[in-house]
């Protein structure tokens, strides 16, 4: 222990406390002496140890990011970010160790997973020793000290390296999937990420041929659901797992619903053996992890279940605990970093679970960093993309942890289709795991830009990346790719992936009838706004020119969905309609900083108190009407007013008073309804009464749709009179709302099935 250590461990501010930090932009820091390391300069500038200080000396050691700005911790200058780092450098891991940015429960229980032996063989190296020896040494001298290096100094240690360096790491830390080449050095997997706006099955199971008729599609077939209905997830499941079984690939890759955790627990319970991999979102901080809805306790229970082959799939991603309120104070790179520590101990408990089980010990845990998702209140161009891609690969090898990449842009970024081939580029020297894949860049569900089956054919060419082995082997076997490892005429045919499983189901139909049927659903598919990607350009890694138009198009109405605004008749035209703003003071403020799309204005706060007070506690369902990202959602034709008036019959046959003023909110985000359902019920005089809020919102642009969601909330007055208690964690959603996509019809009575269950809770 050093005498810095000794000076500050019994710091009273460190037991939960966030650091305060300061608003705006930091002071700069000072030039450091010679042989000065964190703890003394801390001492030296505040005459004690310093929590704020602190943060914001590792903060600025990081490269800048928006994220990190908003939480006052972003480096103000170059000489800062020189200095944050020298003092980094020269500080030892022990001493940090010791010195927690924040405790809680996830932090205690990350620290528990961490070798204690491999731990005490590294406390005494400064950060520059440590980085020295990473770059210097072998994967093997490597691999017998990973498991005692704490999840804060793995943070630590990024920053301190430049990109190329965190390449060389990258490009020597592999740690594969048990039995398979996912994760291995040379191999590039991917999960096929086959997304549908309405979850239907046939969307879903012919992304899944599209992916493999481009021998892509090796890690686990992934969907996200619209609907988190156990019923409906189950469904997807069984359809995913048919496909896999039906080519008999059930020990060689798993499928996935990437429904909340306890959803997919419920999906298994009512039907055992459907699921396979489960997943869950991850945070660095308790409160964070709150949103969304799991705590260490809850996910230590599920691993305790997951004894067979696969055990859990995890997404993280810079970002996500700040935007969600839970920044704590200190920075991106260190909330990533926790996310990973949690995924590593959740890893060992999916271990002991086999052991328990008398399997092999041999526990299937990845996670992917969904790099970009959040938008550009975290980091807004394709340099920082690259830079957090890279960050995030080398933090997950360093906890032992296969990673992956969704190498991704909203389209409210700076990031546009041609930049991520950029960044891809420059990404893929450091060999993360795998990549996701979808048939064109753009999602059709989720609405962002991602990696296409023809990027991995690209990448596969450029970079030499193989697929794993055995699912190689069936491409071969399929007939999609040669003996010589060269695509076949049947190459980027999913009608060819449909034959051959109609084939192993014994299907003896005439070829030509298999076929034809194939192309009927093939224009089924794509008729619901889902591409299938059929055949190539001019190299087989190209997308086929008129797909690759209708792809662009696409983004380019995407601008015009993000900058649309609500025109001024919009909310006259809605009876009884009352107009208020959020705290946005323009289009481009909402874009570049949420927060303020969270909170009405002071007027927008009086009006609403004044609807409440004239109202007397009579209704006890409140419609809210936001822009959101994508005003063209709402003022289509076809959308909004089928949505409404069968929401008022629905409503009414169900038992519920519907308030018959809806509230237009211009510049609205999803927590501008919780902030509106808190003035409106929190002094409501029964407690035990759960009033609801049904948020309509313009979002995800991009798919072509213009469609909207809705948020549906309903709470007892008690949680309503605590401010902020109200959050997404207890809300449910209905999303990809749509004439073209989910009808407006079928939304609202699918509200109302929700409403209704929310508040019998």
């Amino acid at each position: 222990m050093s005498p810095s250590t000794v000076a500050f461990a019994q710091s009273p501010r460190q037991q939960g406390e966030p650091a305060k930090g300061i608003p705006g932009s930091p002071a700069p820091l000072a030039e450091p002496k010679a042989g000065e390391d964190i703890f003394r300069y801390i001492e030296r500038a505040a005459g004690e140890f310093d929590l704020g200080l602190y943060c914001r000396i590792l903060g600025a050691a990081n490269e800048w990011k928006e994220g990190d700005a908003a939480q006052g911790i972003a480096a103000p200058d170059d000489a800062s970010r020189r200095y944050a780092r020298t003092l980094l450098a020269r500080t030892r891991i022990g001493d940090l160790d010791a010195h927690p940015v924040f405790e809680d429960d996830v932090s205690r229980y990350i620290a528990s997973a961490v070798d204690p032996v491999a731990k005490r063989r590294i406390a005494s190296w400064t950060m520059a020793e440590w980085k020295e020896f990473l770059l210097t040494r072998s994967a093997d001298e490597i691999a017998a000290v990973l498991p005692g290096l704490p999840s804060d100094a793995a943070a630590f240690t990024v920053k301190l390296l430049t990109n190329d360096e965190l390449i060389a790491v990258g490009a020597k830390i592999f740690n594969p999937l048990p039995g398979s080449n996912i994760g291995a050095k040379g191999y590039l997997g991917a999960r096929i990420q086959p997304n549908s706006p309405t979850d239907e099955v046939e969307d879903i199971v012919w992304q899944v041929f599209d992916g493999w008729s481009y021998a892509v599609g090796d890690v686990v077939l992934g969907c996200n659901p619209v609907s988190s209905d156990v019923e409906s997830v189950a469904k997807i499941e069984r359809a995913l797992g048919e496909v896999i079984a039906t080519f008999g690939l059930e020990q060689v890759i798993p499928q996935c619903v990437l429904a909340h955790v306890d959803v997919q627990a419920e999906a298994e319970r009512r039907y055992p053996g459907s699921t396979a991999l489960w997943f869950q979102s991850l945070a660095g901080v308790t409160d964070a992890n709150t949103t969304f809805d799991i705590s260490v306790d809850k996910m230590k229970d599920h691993a305790a279940t997951r004894g067979g082959r696969y055990g859990f799939y995890f997404e993280t991603g810079q970002g996500a605990d700040g935007t969600n309120g839970h920044g704590k104070g200190f920075d991106m790179v260190i909330h990533e970093a926790r996310n990973y520590g949690f995924a590593r101990a959740l890893k060992r408990e999916v271990a002991a679970a086999q052991q328990r089980a008398g399997r092999q010990v041999a526990p299937w845990v990845h996670l992917n960093d969904v790099a970009g998702f959040i938008g550009p209140e975290v980091f807004r161009s394709r340099e920082q993309l690259v830079r957090c891609c890279l960050e995030d690969t080398v933090m997950g090898k360093l906890h032992g942890l296969p990673i992956g990449l969704d190498v991704c842009s909203t389209l409210h970024m700076e990031v546009d289709l041609d930049d991520l081939d950029w960044c891809l580029d420059r990404i893929m020297p450091a060999n993360p795991a795998y990549l996701m894949a979808l048939p064109t860049k753009n999602d059709p569900m989720l609405s962002y830009l991602t990696t296409a089956f023809q990027d991995h054919v690209r990448i596969r060419e450029r970079f030499g990346y193989k697929v794993d082995d055995r699912m190689w082997a069936f491409f071969q076997e399929i007939g999609v790719i040669d003996a010589d490892g060269r695509p076949t005429e049947h190459f980027g045919q999913p009608g060819w992936i449909y034959l051959q499983y109609r084939r192993r189901r014994h299907d003896a139909r005439p070829e030509d009838e298999i076929l034809a049927e194939a192309r009927r659903a093939i224009a089924a598919v794509r008729a619901r706004g889902v591409e299938i990607a059929e055949g190539h350009g001019e190299e087989v890694w190209n997308l086929e020119p008129e797909l690759d138009r209708r792809i662009r198009h696409l983004y380019d109405d995407s601008k015009s969905c993000i900058w649309a605004e609500l025109p001024e008749s919009f909310a006259a035209a809605l009876p009884s309609a009352l107009a208020v703003r959020t705290q946005s003071s323009d289009r481009a403020d909402y874009i570049l900083h949420p927060p303020t799309g969270e909170r009405l204005d002071p007027s927008g706060d009086t009006a609403v108190a004044k609807l409440r007070d004239r109202r007397r506690d009579k209704w006890d369902v409140q419609v809210v009407i936001s822009d959101g990202l994508n005003a063209l959602a709402l003022t289509d034709d076809g959308h909004l007013a089928p949505y409404l008036d069968r929401l008022r019959q629905k409503l009414g046959a169900a038992g519920f008073e519907l308030a018959p003023e809806p509230i237009v909110v211009t510049g609205g985000r999803v927590r501008a309804g919780y902030r509106i359902g808190e003035i409106l019920y929190g002094a409501r005089p029964d407690a035990t009464a759960r009033p609801a809020i049904v948020h309509v919102i313009g979002e995800r642009p991009g798919s072509g749709h213009h469609a909207y969601s809705v948020y549906i909330t309903a709470a007892p007055v008690s949680v309503w009179a605590d401010a902020g208690r109200a959050d997404h964690n207890i809300t449910k959603v209905v999303s990809g709302i749509a004439d073209t996509a989910l009808p407006p019809e079928r939304a609202a009575a699918e509200t109302v099935k929700i409403l209704s269950g929310l508040a019998r809770a």
